[in-house]
């Protein structure tokens, strides 16, 4: 198993450049056939989704497509899948950010009965309390 760089799913799904684009590819098709191949740990997920929210701009639907796609991609090893499957349902149903829901999710799974936030978008999400 090797462990993706958020700069390498970034290329893949903006195609910002080119080179790098093809050989992000390249790394996905080489370990198409193999199931478990490629480790993405949560700090990528949410280091991908913000860029691909405050950098490219892309929408909260497209955002969710490409945290569903890696979900759904036999290849790819998650570090909480469960965890991020919580988030993303959070994530398509409110307001809240997807590092904001994922922070939620790990919280909850850690056994926390609560998160303390300044920030009003992420009080919807459930176990959240502003301070």
């Amino acid at each position: 198993m090797i462990a993706l760089d958020t700069n390498v799913l970034v290329r893949l799904v903006t195609r910002d450049d080119e080179a790098q684009a093809r050989r992000a590819k390249a790394v996905f098709d080489t370990y198409a056939g193999e199931v478990g191949g490629l480790f993405v740990a949560d700090i990528v997920l949410v280091e991908l989704c913000w860029t691909l929210a405050r950098t490219y701009e892309l929408a909260r639907a497209d955002i969710a497509l490409t945290v569903r796609a890696l979900l759904d991609n036999a290849s790819i090893v998650l570090e909480s899948p469960t965890v991020v499957k919580s988030a993303l349902a959070h994530f398509e149903a409110g307001s809240a950010d997807f590092p904001d829901c994922l922070i939620v999710a790990k919280a909850g799974a850690a056994g926390c009965s609560q998160t303390l936030s300044f920030d009003r978008r992420m009080a919807a999400l459930p176990g959240v309390a502003l301070i």
